[in-house]
Formats: structure tokens, C-alpha cells, sequence
């Protein structure tokens, strides 16, 4: 069973790569094409914290796994907002 320590080490880890995949995306809206090894970095970072979740899924409790849940519909919604983006 994921210990609750590995649960938010995960959960910051994924936070972070929000911040950044939503700072890249207001980024990418304003200049375009400029900076896009950023903002691809970003996209990476964002799925290898999906990947993350779902190393955790397999290992956590009901309440947990919840959490993750909420985790990975952010992620992924940020990760398709980034891919859509006219940039």
C-alpha cells in the first residue's frame, strides 16, 4: 500500500507540473512560436506526472485513489489544452 507521504510527494509533483503547463500555455497564447522547447518540456513534465498516478493507482486505498482521480482529470485537461493550443 502507498504510504500517505508518497501520496503527497506525488500530488505536489503533480501540482508543479501544472504550474508550469499553465504558465507555458498563458505563455504560448501571447507569443506564439517563440519559446516552444519550454513548452514542450512542459507537455513532458506533465506526462510523466500522469505517469506517476498511475504507478500510485495500482498501490493506494479507496480515498486515495480518489485523490488521484481529481489529480489526473487536471493533468489531463491541462495536458489537452496544451495541445490545442494555436501555437
Amino acid at each position: 500500500m502507498a504510504t500517505r507521504q508518497s501520496i503527497e510527494d506525488c500530488l505536489q509533483q503533480c501540482e508543479a507540473a501544472l504550474r508550469s503547463g499553465l504558465e507555458q500555455y498563458r505563455e504560448g497564447a501571447k507569443q506564439e512560436h517563440y519559446g516552444d522547447l519550454v513548452y514542450t518540456d512542459s507537455q513532458g513534465l506533465l506526462q510523466e506526472a500522469l505517469n506517476d498516478v498511475d504507478r500510485m493507482w495500482e498501490s493506494c486505498n479507496h480515498q486515495q485513489r480518489e485523490q488521484l482521480h481529481r489529480m489526473r482529470l487536471q493533468l489531463q485537461q491541462m495536458q489537452n489544452n496544451m495541445i490545442l493550443l494555436s501555437h
